[in-house]
């Protein structure tokens, strides 16, 4: 009889659980990102520490700063313990509950006088024979995962923000630079066509297009210093910081290039990209929910018992003959509910079926962003190779027609064309060298790199 009490003990307290068992999805993972060829042996950048692909010291203090103070991490991390402690709630209802009152009571009517002391129990445990407390479980446990995922994702999102608006940053000081060394080289000029204008050996239109190269060249500074205040404010808001200014470090030209980036292979972003993973841990969640809807067309085996002791004189309490205990096992089984338990699974289903679209989707598009980072890196390198080559020209051309034009040769128009078009030109091989900084961090971000501190 033990035995077989023991066997149905058992029987109750592992039940079923019904509702299908998480298999991740079938994915069609190319065997190697577009345009590259697939090697089983080369590493990831992405599995690299954010502060060994970002070498500038002062980059790195701002990054620390910024994973520390940023509010998006705050939050992310305060959505962690909000999932934690629903998570405990939820796997608090597998087990039993136990509860305790004590009561005394007096009465008296004509002829009669009573006092009753109480001190009672109460043992309750809805069994879960059919698993709906145990999906729940699994759906808490999986939205955890998910919070901590999607923690993960905001770290790799700061580090690469704070690296673009550096990169950025250090751009518009060589901007500036260039603004401010052309300015002041276009003043002499100025000043030289002053001179030969006085002595009559130019006329009053080489003054005046002397005079719009200066101001060319002048009304760029104001503009770049907006810029850079705003970039300054930007870091600093990542820094979850009042805006102030942001320490240097090394120069834009100075910031170290890899001359080939390994992005390993695309089945590595299924198991690295934090995305790709807490849209994952989501439909996991959403999986066992269709187990906790199913169980409810199931019926319901709570256990209760009522035990304590009840006495008129206090001193009697604790005696054998004032005990008192009830035991019961209710069965509920729902019969109508006007169609609200298949509208539920219904729905649970359909939910399910929406998060299994955003995981493939999240798959797909990060694929793309690999494949885009990698193109846009090898395109904006060819370009910033050819733009170095046409400053080059530019400048050349620069310095021939200033001597021409001093050698009496050319017009002052030859000079204006070639130091306009110099001008631009040291500007687009800046803004060349940003795209193909920032290129890499963006393939550095969709690689899944950054998160692991």
């Amino acid at each position: 009889m033990r035995r077989a009490t023991g066997s149905l003990f058992a029987l109750i307290l592992a039940g079923c659980t019904v509702g299908p068992n998480y298999r991740r999805p079938a994915v069609n993972t190319p065997d190697a990102f577009r345009n590259q060829t697939p090697d089983t042996t080369a590493a990831s950048i992405g599995d690299e520490k954010w502060w060994t692909v970002f070498h500038d010291e002062e980059l790195q203090k701002l990054i620390r700063a910024a994973l520390a103070q940023n509010y998006d991490v705050r939050i992310a991390a305060a959505r962690i313990l909000q999932a934690q402690a629903q998570a405990g709630v939820t796997r608090a209802d597998q087990f039993p509950t136990v509860s305790a009152s004590a009561g005394y009571s007096a009465q008296k009517i004509p002829g009669f006088a009573f006092n009753v002391f109480q001190l009672q129990g109460l043992f309750s445990w809805d069994i879960n024979f059919w698993g709906k407390y145990r999906r729940a479980t699994e759906a808490a446990r999986a939205n955890l995962a998910a919070t901590e995922w999607g923690r993960r994702q905001v770290l790799s999102t700061v580090v690469s923000s704070v690296a673009m608006a550096y990169f950025q940053l250090r751009e518009l000081d060589s901007e500036l630079e260039i603004a401010q060394r052309t300015l002041a080289s276009r003043k002499e000029s100025l000043q030289l066509t002053e001179t030969l204008a006085n002595g009559g050996a130019v006329g009053l239109l080489d003054v005046r297009q002397a005079e719009q190269l200066v101001e060319t060249a002048a009304e760029t500074i104001p503009d770049v210093e907006r810029q850079i205040a705003q970039q300054e404010g930007l870091i600093s808001t990542l820094m979850g910081e009042n805006p102030h200014d942001i320490p240097r470090g090394l120069a834009l030209t100075e910031q170290p290039l890899p001359d080939t980036v390994p992005a390993g292979l695309p089945s590595r972003l299924l198991e690295r990209r934090p995305d790709i993973r807490e849209t994952e841990q989501q439909l996991i969640a959403a999986n066992a929910q269709i187990g906790v809807a199913r169980a409810a067309f199931f019926p319901d085996l709570p256990l209760t018992e009522v035990f304590g002791v009840e006495s008129g004189p206090l001193s009697k309490l604790f005696t054998s003959g004032s005990t008192a205990w009830t035991f019961g096992v209710p069965l509920t089984q729902p019969i109508f509910t006007a169609g609200k338990l298949r509208a539920n699974l219904k729905l649970a289903e359909a939910e399910h079926e929406q998060s299994l679209l955003a995981y493939q989707q999240t798959i797909q598009q990060a694929f793309r962003q690999v494949s885009d980072a990698l193109i846009a890196y090898r395109r904006y390198r060819e370009f910033r190779e050819h733009q170095e080559l046409l400053t080059t020209a530019a400048h050349s051309a620069a310095d021939l027609s200033d001597m021409r034009y001093k050698g009496g040769a050319a017009s002052y128009l030859e000079v204006l064309t070639n130091q306009t078009n110099f001008f631009a030109a040291e500007l687009n091989l800046a803004r060349a060298r940003l795209n193909e900084r920032l290129s890499l961090v963006q393939i550095y971000n969709a690689l899944g790199g950054g998160w692991e501190q």
